[in-house]
C-alpha cells in the first residue's frame, strides 16, 4: 500500500471512530436524562473529560503550554465557544431530539469547516475545484440527509429549537477551526485541556441558571456516575483527541467531511439500542453516506505541519 494512501486511511479510520463516538453522545444523554438534571449532564462530561486532557498534558510535559494560553484572547474564546457548543447541543437534543441535532452539527463540520478553511485560511481550495472530491461531499452528504429524514426530522421546529438550530453550525464549525489553526504551534493535549478545563469551571459556575441549577450536579448513583464518566472520557477526551489526530495526518478538510457518518451513526445506535427500525430511506442513507466518504477519500490531503517551535516559550 502507498505510503500516501496509507496516510489517509489512518485519518480516515481515526475521524470515523471520532464521529461514532460523538453520535454515542446523544445515547448517552437520553440514558441519563432521566436521572441527572441538564446542568448535571453539561458539567459533569467536561470535567471528567478535562480531567483526561490534564492528566495527558502532564504526562506529555506540555503543561507550560498552558499558562501561555491562558495570556491569549483567542484560547479564552475557545473556553466561550466550547461552553456554548455544549449547551445549545444539549438544549437541542432535548428540543428536537438527537437525529435532528446530528443534522446540525452535520452543517456545521461537513458544510460551514470546509467554507471557512477555504475562505478564511485560504487553503484546500484545489479541493474546490476537484470533480470527484465535490462528488464524494455531495453523496456523502444526500446519504447523512436521508438517514435524518428517516429518523423523524423535517417537521415544525418551536421557536427555541429554531433559534438554538442557528447557532449550532456556527459555533462547531468556528471551534473546531480555532483549536487546529492553534494544534499548528501548540500540542493538541494543552490546547483541548484549556479550552475543556476552564469550560467546566465556567460550566459550573452558569449551573445555578440551568435548568436543575447548581443542586442538579448531585449524582443519584453508581450507574450514573459510571455513564457520566465513560460520556467525558468518550465525547470529551477520547473522540477529540482522534478528530484532531485526523486533520494532523490529512489536513482540516477531509475528516470534517466525513463527519457526515455522524447520523448515521446515531440512526444505527438507535435501531441497535432503542429497537427503531429505519424506513427505507434510512436503509438507502447509510450506503450513499459510505461512499460518498470513500469517493472524497481520493485526491490530496496533505498533511499540517507542526510548528511546536514557535511556541517552546512560555512568555510568548
Amino acid at each position: 500500500m502507498e505510503p500516501d494512501l496509507r496516510r489517509r486511511l489512518f485519518a480516515a479510520s481515526l475521524a470515523l471512530a471520532a464521529a461514532f463516538l460523538w453520535a454515542a453522545y446523544y445515547s448517552f444523554v437520553l440514558a441519563l436524562a432521566p436521572y441527572v438534571a441538564p446542568s448535571g449532564l453539561i458539567v459533569w462530561p467536561f470535567v471528567f473529560g478535562g480531567i483526561a486532557y490534564l492528566t495527558w498534558t502532564f504526562v506529555a510535559t506540555h503543561g507550560r503550554h498552558l499558562v501561555r494560553l491562558s495570556r491569549s484572547a483567542t484560547a479564552w474564546a475557545r473556553v466561550l465557544l466550547l461552553v456554548l457548543m455544549q449547551l445549545s447541543v444539549l438544549a437541542e437534543t432535548f428540543l428536537a431530539g438527537p437525529v435532528d441535532t446530528s443534522l446540525l452539527s452535520l452543517i456545521g463540520d461537513v458544510v460551514l469547516t470546509p467554507i471557512l478553511v477555504m475562505t478564511v485560511l485560504r487553503e484546500g481550495r484545489e479541493q474546490a475545484r476537484d470533480p470527484l472530491f465535490v462528488g464524494g461531499v455531495v453523496l456523502a452528504s444526500v446519504g447523512a440527509g436521508l438517514t435524518i429524514v428517516a429518523g423523524g426530522a423535517v417537521r415544525p421546529l418551536t421557536a427555541a429549537a429554531a433559534l438554538v438550530a442557528a447557532l449550532v453550525p456556527f459555533v462547531v464549525a468556528i471551534y473546531f477551526l480555532s483549536a487546529a489553526q492553534e494544534n499548528r504551534r501548540t500540542p493538541t493535549a494543552a490546547v483541548v485541556a484549556h479550552a475543556t478545563v476552564f469550560a467546566a469551571l465556567g460550566s459550573v459556575l452558569l449551573s445555578p441558571l440551568l435548568p436543575g441549577g447548581f443542586g442538579g450536579l448531585a449524582i443519584d448513583s453508581g450507574r450514573s456516575l459510571v455513564l457520566l464518566v465513560v460520556l467525558g472520557t468518550t465525547s470529551f477526551f477520547i473522540a477529540p483527541a482522534m478528530y484532531f489526530r485526523a486533520i494532523e495526518e490529512a489536513g482540516l478538510v477531509l475528516p470534517a467531511v466525513l463527519m457526515a457518518s455522524i447520523p448515521v451513526f446515531t440512526l444505527l445506535l438507535s435501531v441497535a439500542l432503542f429497537g427503531q427500525i429505519p424506513p427505507w430511506l434510512g436503509i438507502v442513507g447509510v450506503p450513499l453516506a459510505v461512499l460518498g466518504a470513500i469517493v472524497a477519500l481520493q485526491g490530496s490531503h496533505p498533511p499540517w505541519t507542526r510548528q511546536y517551535a514557535a511556541a517552546t516559550n512560555p512568555e510568548e
